[in-house]
């Protein structure tokens, strides 16, 4: 099975700018040897291997770094997968995440009135001198 074109644009894009921005990586990702389909069928192993089924995003790319890294990886046989690529939402530090209505539960608060009655005096003042 072929990985979707997302997550196939999120290793490429993310395999180049790494190799732009870093000299020590570029000519392991020139390598003839290597390429994006067998780096996804990697992945898709390495994922199958640990038995989980959600992974950080930059857990995925360090496992895609490795295969370009390590010339000890063969080329590995293609795996059925499915993979999902979901970008972050921007963080926003002055609104609350939206909760579902379903997850909502509301409740009527009946309040309660206290007869409130003044506390015994105890202790004598200058007017009881």
């Amino acid at each position: 099975m072929k990985a979707s074109e997302n997550f196939r644009k999120a290793i490429e894009n993310y395999l180049s700018s790494l190799s732009q921005g870093d000299s020590a990586f570029a000519p392991h990702y020139a390598k003839a040897s290597k390429n994006v389909e067998s780096c996804l069928h990697y992945i898709g192993a390495e994922v199958k291997k640990t038995g989980l089924c959600a992974f950080d995003n930059q857990e995925i790319f360090d496992m895609a770094v490795k295969y370009y890294t390590d010339d000890s990886i063969p080329t590995p046989a293609p795996i059925a997968y499915k993979a999902v690529v979901q970008t972050p939402a921007a963080a926003d530090l002055f609104s609350q995440p939206e909760i579902p209505a379903a997850k909502i539960q509301t409740q009527t608060v009946i309040p309660v009135k206290k007869d409130v009655k003044p506390a015994a005096q105890t202790a004598l003042t200058l007017f009881d001198l």
